[in-house]
């Protein structure tokens, strides 16, 4: 079974200003349909994937997914989805906002997206976010490295926040997002010292040599346990990344070097990470 720790939920015009919608299409070639429908994810998603839902709140770059919307979403299919709330905490409320997602809603983990929302999530002002979900059992999944979105700042993508928040609440489950490309050597050094702290890596296979290099640190490091599959979806999908993994499982490799542990890679495409996150 594979569990995709990684998808969104967007619906187009309602979620996210023309600014968003126009720069998505520097994600990857071409333009994304953002629009998400559950027919269209399972098409192209291998029959029982687990799958974790995120919407996304970051009034800086213009996206703003309300909680309730994921919430209806994955009650539909509660044996498939579990969704996740999000969090601006640049804006006020946000205390609420937890507190109902998780309360209210029974959303099991919480979205933040530092360099989207303009703020380092290192900072101890949002301590209280931090203690809350670690005392309540909530994983983070935070959006680290490069983005498409000119008025997000990179200083705030940088997987070293995390460490610090990591070294505050040791049993915090989070997953940095995309491996933290192209910041993968401080991603790595992050979540190997960490025991719940974990990198997924969606969105990535459409950059091939990055991959293949990024996973060969993974190697390198011995970190291959602390990945998640995850496929960023809908900027690609889960059939999409399960073969762009497995394609660059079978490059042999450079002279002087060996070849990415195809046996490895398949590891992380079957990962129960639900367990891991504490949503078993």
């Amino acid at each position: 079974m594979i569990t995709d720790v990684h998808s969104h939920l967007f619906r187009h015009s309602h979620d996210f200003d023309e600014t968003f919608r126009a720069e998505s299409a520097r994600a990857h070639a071409g333009e994304v349909d953002l629009t998400v429908t559950w027919e269209e994810y399972a098409a192209s998603a291998p029959e029982g994937t687990r799958t974790i839902v995120v919407g996304g709140k970051a009034r800086r770059s213009g996206l703003w997914v309300e909680d309730k919307a994921v919430a209806a979403y994955v009650a539909e299919r509660p044996d498939r989805l579990i969704g996740y709330l999000s969090l601006d905490p640049t804006q006020p409320g946000w205390q609420d906002e937890l507190r109902y997602g998780h309360e209210e809603l029974g959303l099991r983990g919480i979205k933040l997206m530092p360099m989207y929302a303009g703020f380092d999530p290192a900072d101890e002002r949002y301590e209280e976010l931090y203690a809350y979900a670690e005392r309540h059992g909530l994983p983070l999944l935070v959006h680290t490295g490069t983005t498409f979105v000119s008025a997000a700042p990179l200083a705030y993508a940088m997987p070293r926040h995390l460490d610090a928040v990591a070294i505050r609440h040791p049993e915090l489950r989070m997953v940095l997002a995309h491996l933290s490309h192209p910041f993968e050597g401080e991603c790595i050094a992050v979540i190997r010292k960490h025991p719940h702290v974990y990198a997924d890596v969606s969105a990535l296979h459409y950059r091939p040599f990055q991959l293949w290099h990024s996973l060969r640190l993974v190697q390198d490091y011995g970190v291959w346990d602390k990945l998640l599959f995850g496929s960023d979806y809908p900027f690609t999908t889960v059939d999409d990344s399960v073969e762009g993994l497995r394609r660059i499982a079978r490059i042999p490799g450079i002279p002087g070097l060996d070849p990415l542990d195809a046996d490895k890679v398949e590891e992380v495409i079957h990962r129960e990470a639900l367990p891991l996150l504490g949503l078993a």
